[in-house]
């Protein structure tokens, strides 16, 4: 099944895609393959599901995966509760099993009749055979419900992006199905572009000084847990409603527990290193 031809990816007015990642899009769209994305928290992992469908103008299914969740939750579930439900108390014909057979996000995506962007966020969070049981479905694009004896073939091959933090390898078989890119932490002239977007309005002198603060801040090794994209814009909100200026960031960081999320990083920063810089 060859894919259908879809407009090339360029970001978003709100999603600022470097050019290797716009590449790296379109390339997945043109061979069918599911995109794996892996990169820091808040660069934009999940997101960028939205932004796809946005800019590509395609309806736009999420899969939120945890713990529990098992590969055919995404094909389809058998809701035998309500059968049994219907059964005791219902009037409607129970035998009809089609009526009780629920479509997940990617059974979704191949009944469709247009082609849609599957979001699979946070893979390793499932067990570790959850990619290796998807493994048919993606190579065929179908599946089958023994329930009914029916097999659901996609009508449209889906773009299907599939996010990762790295926290457990996934299988090999897995890997060479889908198109690989590792979302690089922005550097400061396009962070500065992704600032523009959350904060157009606030002042070239503050945006750059929190710029200076928020790398160095990054740069400092005792910090376990650096502060992200989304944090930064955070930190930049509230410093303008706290009425903070540029002059003060010079001495100051105020308004750290919006960066720093854990204890033991903030007392490092008040005990420790803090006391070896110019901060």
């Amino acid at each position: 099944m060859s894919p259908q031809y879809v407009p090339s990816f360029q970001g978003t007015h709100s999603y600022i895609a470097s050019p290797e990642l716009q590449e790296i899009v379109n390339v997945a769209c043109d061979l069918g393959r599911p995109l794996l994305i892996r990169g820091e928290p808040g660069t934009g992992k999940t997101v960028l599901a939205t932004a796809v469908a946005e800019a590509l103008s395609l309806p736009l299914l999420s899969w939120h995966i945890k713990s529990s969740t098992k590969a055919q939750d995404g094909l389809y579930v058998y809701d035998t509760v309500q059968r049994l439900n219907d059964s005791r108390f219902g009037s409607g014909d129970v035998n009809d099993i089609k009526k009780y057979i629920k479509l997940g996000p990617l059974g979704q995506a191949f009944r469709s009749p247009e082609r849609s962007i599957v979001l699979i966020d946070e893979i390793d969070k499932a067990d570790l055979e959850f990619p290796n049981d998807l493994l048919h479905e993606l190579d065929a694009m179908s599946f089958f419900i023994p329930e009914t004896g029916e097999t659901i073939k996609a009508v449209q091959r889906p773009i299907i992006i599939i996010t990762s933090n790295a926290e457990k390898e996934l299988p090999d078989a897995f890997l060479r199905r889908c198109v690989f890119h590792y979302i690089s932490f922005p550097e400061a002239e396009e962070m500065k572009s992704i600032l523009k977007v959350h904060h157009p309005d606030v002042e070239g002198k503050l945006i750059s000084q929190c710029l200076v603060r928020f790398y160095w801040l990054r740069d400092q090794l005792e910090i376990r847990k650096k502060p992200s994209t989304s944090e930064l814009v955070d930190w930049i909100g509230a410093l303008v409603r706290g009425g903070i200026d540029a002059a003060r960031l010079e001495k100051d960081l105020p308004f750290l527990g919006v960066l720093l999320k854990k204890e033991s990083d903030l007392q490092a920063f008040r005990s420790g290193f803090r006391k070896n810089s110019r901060y």
